[in-house]
Formats: C-alpha cells, structure tokens, sequence
C-alpha cells in the first residue's frame, strides 16, 4: 500500500480524567493543521465530547457506546480503515473512559504494525501532570510505554497544576521514565507560569473552547491577555519543531 501523501497519526491517550487531554489535543491540531495540509480530528471521548465543541477544528465524534452504555471495541476497526486509507494527519482525542479499551486494541491488534505497512506513523501523546494528579499520571505513562512496540511515546509535561517532580527528581530523572526511555521520542513541557496572568488567560480560552488563533483574532481578548497566547504558542510550537511530528 503507497503511503505517499499521507501523514502520521497522534493519540493523545491518559487514563486519568482532567489531566488536560483535550486541550493538548487541541493544541497538537491546530499545530498540525499550521503546518500539514490536512488534519482529521476525531472526538474518541464517550462521557465528555470536550474537542468537538473546538469549532474551528471540526471534529468528528466516534461512537463507541452501544444501548448498554459500554464501548464497543470492534467499532474501532473502521477508524484503523481510516487511518491506513485516507490521507492526511489524524488526531485522536481519547478519554479517560476509553484508555483501556482503545489501548488494549491497539496492542492485540498491532495497529502500530498495520500502520508502518500502510506508510503511517503512529505517534502516543500522553500528558503527565503535577500536583495531585502525578501519581495517576504517572501510571498511565508506565502502561503506554511498557506495552507499545516502538520509540513513539510523546510526553506532555503539564506544570499547570504544580510541578512534575518526586522527591527532588524531575520527570526525566524518576525511575519510571529511565526504565522505559528507549520509548521515548521527546517531551513537550507546559511551564507553570504566573497564575494571575497566564494562567489566567489560558483557562479563559479553555472554557471559551477556543484555539489560540481564534482567541488571538478574537474581540474577546485584550491586547495584554493575545499577547500572552502569543508566547506560549510560540513556546509550544518551537518544541514541536524539534520533533518533526509534521512530517
């Protein structure tokens, strides 16, 4: 099968909720879509259909729940169609709901197999935060990067909720990353930065479901407040740039 023209695929996975899943995936899509042609985002959450209310992203919202309320597995066979068929980059919102559901089928099924056959890469973002949620986050990164059979794990480091350090180690430095960092393809850090302004200014454009193009050209925001998107944009997407997801 030809994969000319076709770019890579991006699950943001974590089975911790509220860990900021949906605003990365967000993020990744916009930055995809400033720097790919094409980019296909799909709503994978069954409870919170928190990346379909990004207008400007049209995402899709993949139904996985049956008239019992449970996923139904088998239906991610069509969006592996998908992924190997049609070209352009995908960007998979999944929630906490469906981590273990959608991760046990890609390893019993080697989607990352069919999807090198099929000319696709198949990249795991998964957001590790500080704070209260580090413990459960940390978890999640250990099932990814334990069971996935190559070097594609990206990790978000997201300081908005404290720092990610244990006992005076960082992420890079706990016993959890140096086992799996054969696994690791790089990291993204989200700084913890002033929380009166910021962070402020972010959380506005989160509830807002707002990328930072539509919050930057938005009337709603002052010069102040676009000014600070402006920069951690630009921080966002300079990391990025330094692992050539785009190409």
């Amino acid at each position: 099968m030809n994969g000319a023209g076709r770019a890579a695929v991006h699950l943001v996975l974590q089975g911790k909720g509220g860990i900021g899943k949906s605003v990365i995936a967000s993020w990744l899509a916009e930055y995809l879509l400033k720097r790919s042609k094409q980019v296909h985002c799909i709503d994978g959450d069954p409870v919170n259909r928190s990346l379909a209310q990004y207008k400007s992203l049209n995402a899709e919202k993949l139904d996985l729940v049956n008239e019992e309320g449970l996923i139904v597995r088998m239906r991610y066979d069509s969006l592996l169609e998908r992924f190997a068929g049609e070209d352009g980059a995908f960007v998979v919102d999944s929630g906490s709901t469906a981590f273990l559901p959608l991760w046990s089928y890609i390893v019993e099924t080697e989607v990352v197999r069919v999807l090198r056959e099929a000319g696709r890469k198949l990249y795991v973002h998964c957001v590790v935060s500080g704070g209260e949620m580090l413990s459960d986050s940390l978890l999640g990164f250990d099932t990814l990067a334990r069971s996935t059979t190559e070097r594609n794990v990206v990790v978000w480091i997201n300081e908005y909720f404290g720092p990610v350090a244990r006992d005076g180690k960082t992420f890079d430095q706990m016993n959890v990353f140096q086992t799996h960092a054969d696994k690791v393809l790089g990291s993204v850090g989200i700084p913890q930065r002033s929380a009166d302004t910021f962070g402020a200014t972010v959380r506005l454009m989160r509830e807002k479901k707002l990328t930072f193009e539509d919050a930057i050209q938005s009337d709603q925001f002052m010069l102040a407040q676009k000014s600070r998107l402006h920069i951690v944009r630009r921080d966002l997407y300079e990391q990025l740039d330094k692992l050539e997801l785009a190409n």
